[in-house]
């Protein structure tokens, strides 16, 4: 999605470690115009797919979500990363490890709100190692409910998460894949076929 791409070379950074910040139009401030645009072609390439729920992971995930599901007319669900006291202890969970913070943590989502009549579609703003996919798939498994597919915004194609997804036999969309991330700041996108 060359909008996306262009913004990330405008506005990312780029940090050691091989992290991309870019929290000044996706995932702290949000541009709502680029997330408009992001949901609708999520929309167009899953709108037969009989999609009943949007699922990610708190926190970074949900703005993508909600503005997926309003276009699909569905529920949008998070995977909470904290246990709180009012989601009760009927739920699913499942353990991820998490690139950018370096710690693993339980994600879990109330039994009362995915169960096997569901075709979820996962979101999220980036895509690394896959482990939040994951673990979100491990989710949808435990529940019994079927993944139509998974919806990035940005993948770190240089990092196997997405290779694995796929060869998992998941259909993955990514609309921006970084091939490349200089020292220099400098960015590189993989060409994706239009």
């Amino acid at each position: 999605m060359k909008l996306l791409e262009d913004m990330i070379r405008e506005k990312g950074e780029v940090y050691p470690g091989n992290i991309l910040k870019v929290d000044s139009f996706l995932n702290h401030m949000v541009d709502v115009s680029l997330m408009d645009k992001m949901g609708e072609e999520f929309y167009e390439r899953y709108k037969d797919a009989g999609i009943t729920k949007i699922l990610t992971i708190e926190a970074s995930g949900i703005a993508i979500a909600s503005f997926v599901a309003k276009r699909f007319e569905v529920p949008m669900l998070f995977a909470k990363k904290t246990k709180s006291l009012n989601i009760g202890d009927d739920v699913y969970t499942s353990r991820v490890s998490s690139y950018t913070h370096g710690t693993d943590y339980d994600i879990t989502v109330s039994r009362k709100y995915l169960d096997s009549s569901d075709t979820v579609l996962l979101i999220d703003d980036f895509l690394a190692l896959g482990n939040a996919m994951k673990g979100l798939i491990e989710i949808c498994d435990q529940a019994r409910a079927r993944v139509a597919g998974i919806g990035i915004c940005i993948e770190k194609g240089f990092q196997p998460g997405g290779a694995d997804l796929r060869m998992m036999g998941i259909d993955v969309m990514s609309l921006a894949i970084i091939e490349r991330m200089g020292d220099d700041g400098t960015i590189e996108f993989q060409r994706q076929e239009d």
